[in-house]
């Protein structure tokens, strides 16, 4: 194991630049009790803010950009100038996740004394953070916290998983009956964090959210101040990560550098997880490491963890066999918004005939390293690229020089049937693949990356006139 002395004092390091640091109050939930505050963003977490805030007894200004209605649980809904005014005039704002502490706005009521929190940053303030773990990259978040979670189960303790995923763990229907919290962090909540757990988890580095932080060094720095803040002690982070490796400095104190092939994390235990990819069995193992890192004796027992490992399910729309068509397969990986996880769908299809869906929401990322990959792969590709991103990232493909085909859709039906019938016609050897894997958000299309899997498999079953094979389990396709 590489690292030094999990149970050292921790020493946390310098703020890195662009982390907004200063702007991050050290205050709990309950020091919102007779405040005046306001509440700004009404999505899932927000929703889940009002809850506690109801709890309190405090009674919110609320506050959003783009207000689906006037009112909310009971309240009316400010916006523009009348809104930020409102703020204003709080001790305190609640933000959501999306509202980029970067962005004027937040400086604004910053530099007029108010303390503008986030949700997650309040609930770390006053939890138990030796029985919390955060789990933050670009890439392979959500699989490890809830391969993390599953483990706990099988173990025999009471664990939340939550967070970006699921439900924030300071909501009130979550409840607080738990032995440990594992919560999946984005780089957007981790800028409202101003105390860190001891145990935090990087599974991955690469440009993402650009418009949102700025730049990518901003990006990188915001993601990893999770390792740096006062209380952060151990950072189990990917070995294969060449970003994580360059910004080493960033990780805090001690570092937990997981690799395949540790033999006090790797073994034939993962198994039973029955999960594709060699990606997927690095989140395994980084799984294991946040359980041992917590102090769980179990975990560090092969046997005991392999059959807690028994009877996972793995996440929805994340790199799924969903169906058969004529003997093409169809794979759904619509949660891959970023280079990294399409990157990944891509190796683990190797031998294979792919047809890739490819493009979404423009955030401005490098898809060089995608158009790389394609340009060597050995195996027939055919990219099909999508709105808005899809004419860089076509334009991107064909400077790569390599065999791909390309070519360009402006919906996702017309491009999945446009992709079986290039892979149809290459049957005979390796089974082709239809991969909905976008390397980009949803939005503009489609309201979120579910909705976008129901199309892709809206547009499958058109391929066989309704009749598509359904698959009942989530196989390796490779």
């Amino acid at each position: 194991m590489r690292r030094t002395g999990p149970d050292a004092p921790p020493t946390p390091g310098p703020s890195p630049e662009g982390s907004g640091t200063a702007a991050r109050p050290a205050i709990g939930w309950s020091d919102l009790r007779g405040a005046r505050v306001g509440l700004w963003g009404l999505r899932t977490e927000g929703a889940a803010n009002l809850r506690r805030l109801r709890t309190m007894g405090v009674v919110p200004v609320v506050v959003d950009d783009h207000p689906a209605a006037p009112v909310f649980g009971g309240l009316r809904v400010l916006s523009g100038d009348a809104g930020l005014d409102a703020l204003a005039s709080c001790e305190v704002v609640v933000k959501s996740p999306g509202i980029s502490r970067h962005g004027a706005p937040v400086g604004a009521l910053v530099d007029a004394g108010v303390a503008v929190a986030g949700g997650l940053g309040l609930w770390l303030e006053e939890a138990d953070r030796s029985r919390v773990v955060c789990v933050t990259g670009t890439k392979g978040k959500s699989t490890t916290v809830a391969l993390a979670g599953h483990l706990l189960v099988g173990l025999g303790h009471r664990a939340m998983v939550g967070g970006n995923l699921g439900l924030p763990p300071w909501d009130p229907e979550v409840g607080t009956d738990f032995d440990f919290w594992v919560v999946e962090t984005s780089s957007f909540q981790a800028t409202d964090v101003a105390s860190s757990p001891p145990v935090v988890a990087v599974t991955s580095l690469a440009p993402d959210h650009l418009d949102w932080h700025g730049s990518v060094e901003a990006y990188y720095a915001d993601k990893l101040s999770l390792c740096t803040q006062p209380g952060a002690v151990l950072t189990i982070a990917d070995a294969s990560s060449e970003p994580l490796r360059r910004h080493a400095r960033l990780l805090g104190p001690q570092v937990w550098w997981v690799a395949e092939g540790d033999p006090q994390l790797d073994g034939p235990w993962t198994a039973a997880l029955a999960l594709p990819g060699r990606h997927s069995h690095r989140d395994a193992l980084i799984a294991r490491a946040c359980l041992i890192g917590l102090g769980i004796e179990e975990a560090a027992d092969d046997a005991l963890l392999g059959a807690a490992a028994e009877g996972f399910t793995p996440l929805e729309h994340r790199f799924r066999l969903i169906g058969e068509v004529g003997g093409v397969e169809f794979v759904d990986d619509s949660l891959s918004t970023n280079v990294l996880p399409t990157l990944a769908a891509l190796d683990a299809l190797r031998g294979r005939p792919v047809a890739l869906l490819v493009g979404g929401q423009d955030r401005g990322i490098d898809y060089g390293p995608l158009a790389a990959a394609i340009g060597t792969r050995e195996e027939e590709t055919f990219v099909v690229t999508l709105p808005a991103a899809g004419p860089r990232i076509g334009q991107a493909v064909r400077a790569a020089s390599g065999r791909a085909e390309v070519a360009a859709h402006e919906d996702l039906l017309g491009a999945t049937r446009a992709a079986f019938g290039w892979a149809r016609a290459r049957r005979g050897g390796a089974v082709p693949v239809v991969l909905l894997s976008p390397a980009a958000p949803s939005f503009g299309q489609f309201r979120d990356y579910r909705e976008r899997a129901e199309a892709f498999a809206a547009a499958m079953r058109s391929c066989a006139g309704g009749r598509a094979g359904a698959v009942e389990a989530p196989d390796d396709p490779q």
